[in-house]
């Protein structure tokens, strides 16, 4: 298996592509690990989820977990809210992108099936019946199947696989600081600005992070060039006189971009190379690693002769549909953010003037994508699909909704349904019966678990709303795939084939 790219994503995709003994290949154009600034900061929790069953846990415990977002129009206050806690993971971590490659960089150096080459530069993709051949130049590398975590600036990939990356870029620029401070009573909360006397008729941003430090957002003017005066000055008129550290400062615009397609034969692209959004929100790397478990685990599959016919491309199909998601939340964010019309303005004004909250838009925050209308999910008609929770908020069980990481003794409930499918039994289900009529058909990896057996209290089922005559069918990504009332074995069976991509023979 071959990774072109080692930013996070790619680093992601091999680590969880290990972790089901796939051998792979990262190739990187850069002769080394680069040294930037803070870059993508806000790790969502259920991407900390993601990177702990990878071997990286230690991003959430470097990482500052913030817990209440402010928002604020000139000086005064509008709003505020607080993420909702589940399980033992924090909600969302601060922590620098550079950092967080280097655990990634340390998980993969301790896992014997990664093999990362930098200087390789991959100009070009051609593909057939058997396999992928990778193109660095004049060297060829060739595969079963490639995963692209490339980037923005990839291309010469899409190209030569003919994928578009249609979208627009944003007027605006900004300018991003890291600095090291002592800001009491800041240590914990993200505070937005709409509109302050140190920045008119833009906005502000600024997030703690770990050690003491900060990362400020100013919206600027697009022709405004920044000097090290201007920057210190902006810094003094947030801050005021207290002393502080510059570590590092960028300009940059926002684009919102994505690609055509996402699966392309044996070819997978994650992350920027398939997707670009506004980062208000931090709808990013928090979309990107996703992308990369969603790979992994089915090319796995596909790999190990488990998958049906259609899992490969239901990455496509769940992949593309979340980015379409961010980019319609994250539009309507810079919407409010920039306004592109007298009209908008105006809205905009009113809002905030007017100190009307549920019309204000500062971005909301990364939350998982749910597959309910993934081909690979069993609808429930007694079990729909609620919509978006409030902003914080946990999300209702239902299928193609993530899993709630519940605790249990001795872990989390997560923990139980990342080495492939788990069905969850409630008390009225025959354990025995299941395990030994899916063994007869069933190939890919599946354990049935009662719920009452999960944490030894009976308490698992009233946490998660199960009733006792269902089962609850879990993918290796801890998405729900199926919520099955009255179940039998042979219904339990069917919503695998299903969420396997549909096996012609059960």
């Amino acid at each position: 298996m071959i990774v072109v790219g080692a930013g996070p994503v790619g680093q992601s995709a091999a680590l969880l592509l290990a972790r089901w003994g796939v051998p792979v290949l990262v190739l990187d154009q850069r002769p080394g690990r680069g040294r930037g600034g803070s870059k993508s900061i806000c790790q969502q929790r259920d991407v900390l989820d993601i990177w702990a069953a990878a071997g990286a846990g230690r991003v959430a415990e470097e990482g500052l977990a913030w817990t209440t977002a402010r928002t604020y129009y000139r000086e005064r206050e509008l709003f505020s809210w607080t993420f909702q806690r589940e399980g033992p993971l924090p909600p969302c971590v601060n922590i620098s992108q550079t950092r967080t490659e280097q655990l990634l960089d340390e998980a993969i150096a301790a896992q014997p099936l990664i093999e990362v080459r930098w200087d390789h530069e991959v100009t070009g993709l051609s593909q057939d019946d058997s396999g992928v051949t990778v193109h660095c130049g004049r060297r060829r590398m060739r595969a079963s199947y490639a995963l692209v975590c490339a980037g923005a600036r990839a291309q010469a990939i899409r190209d030569s696989l003919g994928v578009t990356f249609s979208g627009e870029t944003f007027e605006d620029q900004f300018l991003i600081c890291d600095i090291k401070a002592d800001l009491p009573g800041w240590e914990s909360e993200r505070r937005f600005w709409f509109d302050p006397v140190w920045n008119p008729g833009r906005q502000v941003l600024i997030h703690p992070c770990p050690g003491g430090t900060y990362r400020i957002d100013w919206q600027i003017a697009p022709d405004f060039i920044p000097t090290e005066a201007d920057i210190s000055r902006k810094i003094r008129q947030i801050i005021g006189d207290r002393p502080f550290e510059l570590l590092w400062h960028s300009t940059y615009r926002f684009h919102s971009r994505l690609a055509s397609r996402m699966r392309v034969g044996r070819v997978l692209l994650a992350g920027d190379c398939a997707h670009l959004v506004a980062p208000f929100g931090a709808r990013g790397l928090n979309s990107g690693v996703p992308d990369a478990e969603n790979a992994a685990w089915k090319l796995a599959f596909a790999l190990n002769g488990w998958a049906g016919p259609g899992l490969l491309e239901s990455y496509h199909a769940e992949r593309h549909a979340a980015a379409l998601e961010n980019l319609e939340v994250t539009a309507a964010t810079m919407r409010f953010l920039v306004p592109g019309s007298v009209e908008e303005r105006m809205r905009r004004r009113a809002a905030l003037e007017g100190g009307r909250i549920e019309e204000v838009d500062s971005g909301r925050f990364a939350e998982p994508f749910w597959y309910v209308d993934s081909p690979l999910t069993t609808p429930e008609p007694a079990r729909p699909f609620l919509g978006r929770p409030p902003k914080g908020a946990l999300c209702t069980p239902a299928p193609g909704v993530i899993l709630p990481d519940l605790p249990l003794p001795g872990g989390r409930l997560r923990q139980h349904t990342r080495d492939g499918f788990l069905v969850l039994l409630g008390d009225m289900c025959d354990s025995s019966l299941f395990v030994q009529v899916l063994g007869k058909v069933i190939t890919a990896p599946l354990a049935v678990r009662g719920l009452a057996e999960m944490d030894g209290t009976g308490s698992l089922a009233e946490r998660l709303g199960a009733g006792p005559d269902e089962a609850w069918l879990i993918r290796p990504d801890s998405h729900i795939a199926a919520i099955i009332p009255h179940a039998g074995p042979e219904s339990v069976a069917a919503a695998v084939s299903r969420a396997l991509g549909g096996f012609p023979d059960i």
